[in-house]
């Protein structure tokens, strides 16, 4: 029998907020470069595994695309969503597909953590789904309002992760047909 909190890819559909190229160049360039390199990793399993993911851009017009790398990984048909809402759940267009999906473990990547990834996270708890913000895939300008909304979003029943440990939950056994694509990411 699996527990309720291990993530499994039948049930998970990631969300990659607000990780655009101008946003990410206002963030200390080691936490960009970390968490595009394992948003990147996390997309590529996704598509691999045939998980769904969501993209939202905030006020593109003025902080532009999704970058440019974040694009090259993503599984054919994800949709982008513009919105000047913190929260993507501020779109009617993302409710719709999120809960179209039938899929109720929502993985969490993007910036701010402290801004967008934290309204996104409790909106999302309070319309009942499992909610998991992967730390090592999210920034802020500060390192400080990373950790105190990390906090606060586990406070109120988010599951805060890394992102190696969702690729091994998605995966779930090393026997696993895409075990070794997968866990060739890492040495990446």
């Amino acid at each position: 029998m699996i527990h309720p909190n291990l993530l499994n890819p039948a049930n998970s559909v990631l969300v990659v907020v607000d990780l655009q190229a101008r946003l990410s160049a206002a963030m200390p360039v080691e936490e960009a470069q970390l968490v595009s390199a394992n948003s990147c990793r996390l997309l590529t399993a996704a598509g691999m595994l045939g998980i769904p993911v969501l993209v939202t851009e905030q006020y593109p017009r003025g902080l532009g695309p999704t970058s440019a790398e974040i694009l090259a990984q993503l599984p054919a048909a994800s949709p982008v969503y513009a919105k000047t809402g913190f929260s993507c759940c501020a779109v009617d267009e993302f409710n719709q597909t999120l809960e179209s999906s039938r899929r109720s473990q929502v993985l969490l990547i993007g910036q701010e953590a402290h801004v967008c990834v934290l309204q996104t996270a409790l909106a999302l708890l309070q319309r009942g789904y499992q909610v998991y913000v992967v730390e090592d895939a999210v920034c802020s300008r500060q390192f400080a309002h990373k950790t105190n909304a990390l906090q606060r979003i586990q406070q109120h029943g988010a599951t805060i992760i890394n992102h190696e440990s969702v690729l091994f939950e998605w995966l779930g056994d090393a026997g696993h047909a895409d075990f070794k694509a997968i866990s060739a990411l890492l040495r990446k």
